[in-house]
């Protein structure tokens, strides 16, 4: 399946967001909770909502981060 070019910042920031949402909820959910079976119970919906609050940031701060390095970058 192809999907066209434009909407390839969009798809970058869907599945950059994704993962790192994943691993730093995993992550804090392991720190606060330690390995139990109750991290595994509450680790998804921490998961999604870490994932419903980077995916709207990611996709507004993407164009400010292409400027600011394409400032820096020769």
């Amino acid at each position: 399946m192809q999907i066209p070019v434009k909407y390839r910042t969009v798809l970058f920031c869907l599945f950059m967001s994704f993962f790192m949402s994943m691993a730093i909820s995993l992550c804090l959910t392991l720190i606060s909770g330690g390995v139990s079976v109750a991290t595994l119970v509450i680790w998804p919906s921490r998961f999604a909502l870490s994932f419903a609050i980077a995916f709207p940031v990611s996709l507004s701060v993407v164009p400010i981060v292409h400027r600011i390095v394409g400032r820096i970058c020769i």
